[in-house]
């Protein structure tokens, strides 16, 4: 039975865990002041961003809340219930999201998440389970793909059992979405496609999938687009950092045209054209390294004659302005963000079911 937590401390080790003293042998990879990987395999991750507890101001009108979903891996997701929306519209579409941080730091306790999922919230009228998977390179790829896919499993049982719980009582079942930014982008595509792919969407029954929502998803690749050579303004990621992450995230002797990096390349784009993908929108920032490799992606998926394809493109903003970056244009831009994917649920939630 799931169990209702605050933020334990455990949950949270992976990220915001204390400088060990002891060291054995050199650092082989390191992003500054987020992750430095030792030769022994120690792996150091200063809390750079605080991790928070599940509390919110009251007038924001949001109930927040953390559950176990899976304890032998420490599986956990924080829930976000606008009041307001329950209110007026009973049972709410359910974003099940995933954070960003290379697949190697961040946590859905951070409190840049927890401030943007929470307005996301209330301005989408939806609920939102923010997935806390295991993080790389302790847990490489697959690890988060398989913990994403542990939550919907989880999630499937909860629509089947009815259980009571404080936030699936408000929870259409029958409208989810999946969501994420940059490596939680990348891992809630991965799960669209996988559902679109040899019946996995009937096995998840009675949850019905309506639409992916990929913001600034990390895709990588071994040939270099023109905005990862040319993109020289600061952003929150950059080329050095994006190819550490993937080192560290990746199978061991992989590159970056593997499927888990690459969707275009070679042996993703058959399974990109044969599977049945959910409707999708994608933010994408003008100032982010990714930028071109977003684009492309877009372009493949109309190529490809796939259902509903909508991309945005905000101007004059790097990677995750949304939740790392307060300048008055990033709050502009955020704003119009949310408004975004408000219009992307709400039309999405129109559209016949799809066949499976």
């Amino acid at each position: 039975m799931a169990a209702m937590i605050t933020m334990d401390p455990s949950l949270s080790r992976q990220v915001g865990g204390k400088e060990h003293s002891h060291h054995n042998g050199a650092v082989v990879e390191e992003i500054h002041g987020l992750i430095r990987v030792y030769k022994d395999g120690h792996v150091e991750r200063p809390q750079i961003v605080p991790c928070v507890t599940s509390l919110l101001p009251p007038d924001l009108g949001v109930t927040c809340g953390d559950i176990v979903i899976h304890k032998l891996t420490a599986i956990w997701a924080r829930f976000y219930v606008p009041s307001a929306a329950v209110r007026s519209h009973g049972k709410l579409p359910l974003l099940v999201y995933f954070h960003g941080g290379g697949f190697c730091v961040g946590s859905a306790a951070w409190s840049c998440y927890h401030d943007f999922l929470a307005r996301l919230a209330a301005k989408a009228g939806c609920l939102i389970m923010s997935v806390n998977y295991r993080l790389a390179p302790e847990n490489p790829l697959p690890a988060a793909y398989e913990d994403g896919f542990k939550a919907l499993q989880w999630l499937k049982q909860k629509a089947i059992s009815g259980a009571g719980e404080w936030w699936s009582g408000s929870c259409n079942f029958s409208s989810i979405f999946l969501a994420g930014d940059s490596a939680g982008a990348n891992i809630a595509h991965h799960l669209a496609t996988k559902l679109g792919a040899n019946n996995e969407a009937t096995a998840l029954r009675p949850l019905v999938f309506k639409g992916t929502i990929l913001i600034q998803p990390f895709f990588g690749g071994e040939t270099r687009t023109h905005s990862e050579k040319q993109m020289s303004s600061p952003s929150a990621l950059s080329l050095t950092a994006a190819d550490t992450y993937w080192r560290l995230a990746l199978p061991y002797g992989a590159n970056r045209d593997h499927p888990f990096s690459n969707p275009l390349s070679k042996g993703s784009i058959k399974s990109l054209q044969e599977s049945s993908i959910l409707p999708i929108m994608v933010c994408i920032s003008e100032m982010d390294i990714l930028k071109d490799r977003n684009l492309e992606f877009c372009g493949a998926l109309d190529s490809a004659g796939k259902k509903r394809v909508e991309h945005v493109v905000y101007k004059g903003v790097g990677h995750a302005f949304q939740i790392l970056n307060k300048s008055p244009l990033s709050q502009t831009r955020t704003l119009e963000m949310l408004s975004h994917i408000n219009s992307f649920v709400t039309i999405s939630l129109l559209d016949p079911p799809t066949s499976s």
